[in-house]
């Protein structure tokens, strides 16, 4: 499973029951969000890294979300990929040393008429490939890359190696696949491909009961 925020999360408890079924948690998000875009929230992504690594290591090796955070008005498009750089080459040292790992998430979202940042497979790709580290790697949702426009062609034609999780919901809608217009009869083909053998997680809105639903 992936975990949203953690500290709001009783860890003792989610432990005891991994131990009891066997179910493993893949990730969880850093916490608290922080933009990797805006150099005040930085000293706070490096400490919500710091955190969240014994958490990692508590849930047996769960990896450790960050997203962007929303673009800057008057910031370049280069500053601010230079930030978000920057600061993640500091997080991944924090991440290796502490024999933990990052996923850079991006994310389609717009509050505010601020769209985020890293907001396409693509982006964060060349992102995570600048970093150049070990203990980064890409979270690639497919939702939110139909939403910005990106094919799956488009988005794993290659570097998924740098692919450490990929998440699925059909567009629009974010419900169960199969329930909008994406095709998903191409997406295990082409990940096989492309080399990709990681998990892939069900991040969507059921419309039937869960078990009906999986």
């Amino acid at each position: 499973v992936d975990l949203w925020l953690w500290r709001d999360k009783p860890l003792d408890a989610v432990v005891d029951v991994m131990a009891e079924t066997g179910v493993a948690v893949n990730s969880f998000c850093v916490d608290p969000r922080a933009s990797l875009v805006d150099p005040a929230d930085h000293a706070t992504v490096l400490a919500g890294v710091r955190d969240a690594v014994p958490v990692a290591h508590r849930l047996e090796g769960a990896r450790m979300i960050v997203a962007s955070g929303f673009r800057m008005a008057g910031v370049t498009e280069a500053e601010q990929r230079t930030r978000i750089v920057q600061v993640l080459r500091e997080a991944a040292r924090i991440a290796e040393d502490g024999g933990a790992q990052i996923l850079l998430e991006p994310v389609h979202m717009v509050i505010g008429g601020q769209l985020m940042a890293v907001h396409t497979v693509r982006q964060g790709l060349d992102i995570v490939e600048e970093v150049g580290s070990p203990a980064l790697r890409l979270l690639a949702d497919v939702y939110h890359g139909a939403v910005s426009g990106e094919t799956f062609a488009q988005a794993f034609a290659d570097r998924t190696e740098l692919i450490g999780h990929v998440q699925v919901a059909d567009f629009e809608g974010r419900h169960e696949p199969g329930t909008g217009t994406l095709p998903w009869s191409t997406l295990g083909p082409l990940l096989r491909e492309r080399g990709y053998t990681g998990p892939v997680g069900l991040e969507y809105l059921p419309t039937l009961p869960i078990a009906d639903s999986l």
